[in-house]
């Protein structure tokens, strides 16, 4: 009766908060966010368009040196849509070369790339101005260092994968990485 007793009085106690599972300081999931689509009233509820697909993470940029990634990024999106890969893009300012006008920036994705893939308003992608999917990002790997930074992301929201700029998206190394993620 006594050990009876002990686990009915245990049970209550692991159920408290001071017992629950704590997530690394500064943790937010990278879905549970409402974002705005690039030059649009539209808002797209994260979880419910991308939970549980691989990811492409792109921080972008209109006015950079690798902004011409647009196209390899957009050929990504149409050889791996089927299998389910989703990419993101994300303008960002944050290196001083994003347009000051969206309708710019909208002009450069969709009418000089013919980007098809997710475009959201522009964020914040580093230090203490970074977006929470940015900041998770940078928990996970790193924190962009420049434009046009690639985050490859499984199915349960881990960064598996991180490049650079320097990395372009018809590169070798990065389609192995993506087939791989897809291959899981």
């Amino acid at each position: 009766m006594i050990r009876f007793l002990s686990v009915c009085l245990l049970i209550p106690l692991l159920a408290s908060p001071a017992f629950a599972v704590q997530e690394p300081p500064g943790h937010t999931d990278l879905f549970d966010h409402d974002m705005r689509r690039l030059h649009s009233s539209e808002v797209v509820n994260l979880r419910e368009r991308f939970a549980g697909q691989p990811l492409l993470i792109v921080n972008t940029a209109s006015h950079c040196g690798f902004t011409g990634q647009f196209s390899g990024l957009e050929a990504i999106h149409e050889k791996y849509a089927d299998r389910g890969l989703k990419v993101m893009g994300f303008p960002s300012n944050d290196f001083n070369q994003e347009a000051s006008d969206e309708a710019e920036t909208a002009r450069v994705c969709f009418r000089n790339f013919g980007v098809s893939f997710d475009m959201f308003a522009p964020i914040g992608v580093r230090g203490d101005d970074a977006h929470p999917i940015f900041q998770e990002l940078a928990r996970q790997s790193r924190a962009p260092r420049w434009n046009f930074y690639k985050y490859l992301v499984d199915r349960n929201g881990q960064v598996v994968a991180a490049y650079s700029s320097m990395v372009s998206p018809d590169s070798q190394r990065f389609q192995r990485a993506i087939e791989a993620l897809l291959g899981e």
